[in-house]
């Protein structure tokens, strides 16, 4: 039975380093993506007049700091670091929030209509796919390591995958049927998810 345990703890010590490598590159990549991404959507976003475009933007860039907190949490070890980097994680999603809560209401209070973008439709179907696959493996990798910040930032690139989605869908659902206040919509569900998660990073981060 030692033999087992011993074979068992070799085995985590050798797989550590290939899951921590793993955990930067999901980290890196989801920062080159949003990187290029803020670029593509402020000329989607400026050719076709878009608020959602715009803000999908805003929110690349907070996609952008927890994955820089992440890199830094993940280059040190230790409670405390960690549980700054949380706190650091739940003002992403705070932030997150409070942005598809304005945004949304602005949009419908206005009666804002976007013109049609198929650059903006291409960039977020890609996206949404991106951003799912890369919260996927940061959920799994996160769990692995042990570590909460990991698997918590996967939650936050889970919301850009879904904010993608319905960004996408109101670009479509605008496009096709002239449905301007599906993409607002959309948002409050996404204000309801952003919110809960801020509630469990700050309840549980004693």
């Amino acid at each position: 039975m030692r033999c087992d345990n011993s074979a068992v703890n070799a085995d985590d010590r050798m797989a550590a380093p290939a899951l921590l490598r793993r955990g930067f590159a999901l980290e890196y990549a989801t920062l080159g993506w949003n990187v290029v991404g803020i670029v593509i959507l402020a000329i989607a976003a400026i050719g076709a007049r878009s608020v959602a475009l715009a803000g999908f933007g805003l929110d690349s860039l907070i996609e952008i700091g927890a994955s820089t907190v992440v890199i830094w949490e993940l280059s040190g070890t230790g409670a405390d670091r960690q549980r700054r980097a949380l706190r650091m994680i739940g003002a992403g999603f705070a932030a997150l929030a409070l942005y598809l809560l304005i945004q949304s209401t602005l949009v419908l209070a206005t009666g804002f209509h976007p013109r049609h973008s198929a650059l903006g439709i291409a960039w977020t179907a890609v996206t949404a796919a991106v951003m799912f696959a890369l919260a996927h493996g940061k959920a799994r990798t996160g769990a692995a390591l042990g570590n909460p910040v990991l698997a918590t930032e996967g939650r936050v690139t889970l919301i850009d995958g879904l904010l993608a989605t319905a960004v996408l869908l109101g670009l479509i659902l605008n496009a096709a049927a002239g449905w301007w206040w599906a993409d607002p919509l959309a948002g409050y569900v996404l204000v309801y998810y952003a919110a809960r998660e801020v509630g469990e990073i700050f309840s549980a981060r004693d």
